[in-house]
C-alpha cells in the first residue's frame, strides 16, 4: 500500500520543493515558529496557481489556544470562503472549548463551509482530555483525517496512542501522525500501516542579520529532505 505524504509548507519555495520532491499534497501555512497560521491572500493565490500538488490550507486566526471569540471565528469561516474561491483542495481547522474538548456546534458550521472539500482535523486534538471521546465525535461529523502526533510533544513518543487511535478509527476516519517525522523515525510509522504522513522537513536557512528586532528563524522545506522521506516510505 501506497503511503501518503502531506508536507507541511510555510512558503512558496517550500510548497515548490514539495512538488520537486515528489509530495502527495501540501499543508499550506504561514508563521511555522508559532505552530501555523493561516497563509496570505498573495501566498495562497501564488501556490494554486503554480503549484500543481493538493494544496490543502490551514485555517487558524492566530497563534495561542483553540478557543476563539467571536471576531475569530469569523475570520475563520471568511478565510474557509476566501481559500474555496481560490480553488484549495482541502482545508484543515479545528475549534475547542475553554475545557479543551471539541467545540461541537463550531466545528459542524466550519465542516459545512469547507463542503464539498475535505476537512482535516489538525492538532488541537492534541490538546483534547479524552481523545478517543473526541475521535467518535470527530468520526460522527465525517471528518476526513485528523492530524495528531499522539498527545506528545514528537509522534515518535506518541505512537502508543496513534495505534489505539488508528485501531478505534478502522476506516472511518484517516489517522495522520504528524511532528518530528524524520528519515531517522518514518519506518516505525511505515510498519504499522499508516495510510497517511505529515512532515514539514525543513531546514533553517541562514539570515542576514540587519537587526536583532527582526531576527526570527527562517525555515524551508528542503528537497533533499522530503526525496529521503519518500524514498524510506517505498
Amino acid at each position: 500500500m501506497k503511503m501518503t505524504l502531506e508536507i507541511c509548507a510555510n512558503s512558496f519555495q517550500s510548497a515548490k520543493n514539495a512538488q520537486l520532491a515528489g509530495a502527495d499534497r501540501i499543508e499550506l501555512c504561514q508563521e511555522l515558529s508559532l505552530g501555523g497560521l493561516t497563509p496570505s491572500y498573495g501566498l495562497l493565490k501564488m501556490v494554486l496557481s503554480q503549484i500543481d500538488i493538493e494544496t490543502f490550507v490551514l485555517i487558524r486566526p492566530r497563534s495561542g489556544s483553540f478557543c476563539y471569540s467571536d471576531y475569530e471565528f469569523e475570520i475563520m469561516k471568511e478565510n474557509i470562503k476566501m481559500s474555496k474561491n481560490l480553488g484549495c483542495h482541502g482545508i484543515v481547522s479545528g475549534v475547542l472549548l475553554k475545557d479543551h474538548r471539541i467545540d461541537i456546534e463550531r466545528l459542524k458550521t466550519l465542516v459545512e463551509l469547507s463542503k464539498p472539500l475535505p476537512f482535516t482535523f489538525h492538532r488541537a486534538f492534541d490538546c483534547v482530555p479524552d481523545p478517543l471521546e473526541a475521535l467518535d465525535t470527530l468520526i460522527n461529523l465525517n471528518i476526513n483525517r485528523v492530524l495528531t502526533s499522539g498527545q506528545k510533544l514528537k509522534a515518535e513518543n506518541g505512537l502508543p496512542l496513534l495505534l489505539e487511535l488508528q485501531k478505534k478509527a478502522k476506516d472511518s476516519i484517516i489517522i495522520m501522525p504528524g511532528s518530528g517525522i524524520n528519515s531517522n523515525n518514518i519506518t516505525q510509522f511505515k510498519a504499522t500501516n499508516f495510510k497517511e504522513l505529515h512532515a514539514s522537513a525543513s531546514v533553517q536557512l541562514q539570515n542576514t542579520k540587519t537587526s536583532a528586532i527582526y531576527d526570527s528563524p527562517q525555515t524551508v522545506s528542503d528537497l533533499k529532505k522530503i526525496k529521503s522521506l519518500l524514498k524510506q516510505m517505498q
